[in-house]
């Protein structure tokens, strides 16, 4: 005879638990597997070869689910849609200096809209230094317009 399915139950939920120190949404799909395998048990018994396979086969199909569909579709949704918008108004620090009618480059302690580095402006032409801390005011293509703060 296998496992009991409370043991199933609890092994996973166990391992849905431990997605919160490890994010990755992997060990989700070893507990949901853990889970399913434990109501199959519960409404078939069998021996613990077949438990062990089901929670197998039940972890790799959740995991490459996650892994090919639905994650990428999450991501590239996330990023649909995002406008200029969402950055202005964040602070940067120039690492290029902004010339004359030049472009500079403006880096964020954390990146924005998937870039940590950009591109940026002014947009009355003065120049900034290295090491100057900016604010986003506006999105020109692929430019942002910057003002020293």
């Amino acid at each position: 005879m296998g496992l009991q399915p409370w043991h199933w139950a609890v092994i996973g939920m166990l391992l849905m638990m431990g997605e919160m120190f490890v994010p990755s949404f992997t060990m989700l799909w070893f507990g949901v597997a853990a889970i399913i395998t434990a109501l199959i048990a519960w409404l078939m018994p069998m021996g613990l070869l077949s438990q062990v396979v089901i929670w197998l086969s039940l972890s790799i199909v959740a995991c490459v689910l996650w892994f090919k569909l639905i994650q990428p579709r999450i991501k590239m949704r996330t990023k649909a849609g995002l406008g200029g918008s969402v950055i202005i108004g964040e602070i940067g620090m120039i690492i290029s200096p902004v010339m004359t009618n030049g472009v500079g480059v403006v880096r964020f302690s954390v990146p924005k809209v998937g870039a940590a580095e950009w591109a940026c402006r002014t947009l009355d032409g003065h120049p900034i230094e290295v090491g100057t801390r900016v604010i986003v005011t506006a999105v020109m293509g692929n430019e942002l317009i910057v003002i020293p703060k």
